[in-house]
């Protein structure tokens, strides 16, 4: 009986452990079969979800890391795809967002286009220069497109007279600019001296860097300057210059043998036969931060640093002044000078001795300088006459320029929208302006006068 219960205790203990090794030994089989076929589907998720470790996890690492790893480079191929999509979806976003600011950039465009762009333009005025210059300023108006801010440097008895013609000018005229009116002003030196050199006042273009520091570029010109075209137009120059250019004049003379300086300066000067500061073009941003090589000390100098020890050491070897001073320091600085066409600084030289200004026989006169006095005596008629038609036009009318605004605009060679027929413009507004030299003077100034006399 003993060994009867015995044997039946141990084929129940067998059996026992056979159920165990069936339901135990194979608990953790269909986990794994359930990973192999939706591994990312099988994420545990709310509270408790990740209590209790997995049946035998120390026995499958090897396996499961096989489905897990090619998985895994499945997604990291998809990732980029991924990442893609929302960049797509991120770029399109940004696009339905710029549509919708496009009106508010267009009007800002708009606006920018529409802006008054200004122009600079700087004039000196002392002595008896005061009908000189408002001819000139009124020549700018007749002509220009864009508005102008003038700078007017006077001395102080001439402020009020400034004032009280431009208030007088018509509305038609006074909408096109402003103007301010400066004292005479020398931050360096003796005021005394400069202000004697040459003639009343003239040296202080030399300090207007200093003065308008607020301005980027500007255009100088002598009080006996005419324009025959709009400042539009010697304007687009400053799109030429190249990284090293700061300032534009044109020759003193186009035939050196008989130029002044190739004859008789005792100092440096430009090129072969020097310049002339009368129109002067200058990027005065430039001109504040270069350092200017000089006869004086082996280092740069700023321009304001400069300009007293070079009048100390060349003073009594000049004779036209603070132009002589100009051609000095370009004299050692060339690679800052733009040299534009003789047309756009047309003086009786280049007629007195025979025609020596081809751009101006072939384009016509662009600024006529009337030094040496001319509007004011009769030894150029045709120069007085031109005075005198712009002095006498009435201030009543609107400028009766329009057509020449309808017209292909000028640009220097090498500007991008040059045009291709440079006459087109002037030869809408008259014949006057494309007068060939060899044709200027033998033209009587009454029938100029007549000629040109529908522009008022």
């Amino acid at each position: 009986m003993k060994l009867y219960c015995k044997v039946v205790a141990l084929a129940l203990c067998l059996g026992l452990l056979l159920v165990l090794y069936l339901f135990v030994g194979n608990a953790d089989e269909p986990p794994l079969q359930v990973a192999r076929g939706s591994h990312l589907a099988h994420v545990p998720s709310g509270p408790g979800a990740d209590v209790g470790p997995p049946p035998q996890a120390h026995f499958r690492p090897v396996q499961a890391a096989e489905p897990e790893g090619k998985e895994a480079a499945q997604v990291s191929k998809r990732e980029p795809r991924l990442h893609k999509k929302p960049g797509k979806r991120s770029e399109a976003a940004r696009g339905k967002f710029a549509n919708a600011r496009r009106p508010t950039d267009q009007k800002h465009f708009i606006a920018q286009r529409s802006s008054p762009q200004w122009m600079h333009l700087a004039v000196v005025a002392c002595g008896d220069r005061l009908e000189e210059t408002l001819i000139m300023l009124k020549s700018a108006i007749l002509f220009s497109n864009r508005k102008l801010k003038f700078h007017i440097f006077a001395e102080d008895s001439l402020k009020p007279e400034f004032e009280r013609k431009l208030l007088e000018w018509p509305p038609s005229y006074t909408k096109k600019f402003e103007y301010n009116v400066y004292p005479i002003t020398f931050s360096v030196g003796n005021a005394q001296e400069w202000k004697k050199l040459f003639k009343p006042c003239a040296a202080q273009r030399l300090f207007l860097p200093m003065i308008l520091k607020d301005v980027d570029s500007l255009l100088y010109v002598d009080t006996d300057v005419l324009f025959l075209r709009p400042i539009d137009d010697i304007w687009s120059f400053l799109r030429v210059f190249n990284s090293t250019q700061l300032a534009a004049m044109a020759p003193e003379h186009e035939i050196p043998k008989i130029g002044w300086y190739s004859r008789f300066a005792r100092h440096p000067y430009y090129g072969t036969a020097g310049v002339n500061s009368g129109v002067m073009l200058m990027n005065l941003t430039r001109i504040r931060n270069t350092l200017f090589k000089n006869s004086m000390i082996p280092t740069g100098l700023t321009w304001e640093e400069m300009l007293y020890p070079l009048y100390q050491k060349y003073k009594n070897y000049i004779t036209w002044g603070d132009q002589d001073l100009l051609n000095i320091i370009f004299y050692f600085n060339p690679e800052c000078l733009y040299l534009f066409p003789c047309q756009w600084n047309y003086r009786p030289d280049h007629c007195m001795y025979g025609s020596n200004c081809k751009g101006a026989e072939e384009e016509g006169i662009s600024i006529l300088h009337g030094n040496r006095g001319v509007y004011h005596d009769d030894k150029q008629p045709t120069f007085k006459a031109l005075y005198e038609v712009i002095r006498d036009a009435s201030c009543a009318r609107s400028p009766p320029f329009s057509s020449y605004r309808n017209c292909t605009p000028w640009y220097p060679p090498g500007v991008e929208g040059a045009s291709a027929n440079p006459n087109k413009c002037t030869s809408q507004i008259g014949p006057w302006m494309n007068i060939r030299c060899d044709e200027f003077f033998a033209i009587k100034g009454e029938w100029l006068a007549l000629s040109i006399s529908f522009l008022v």
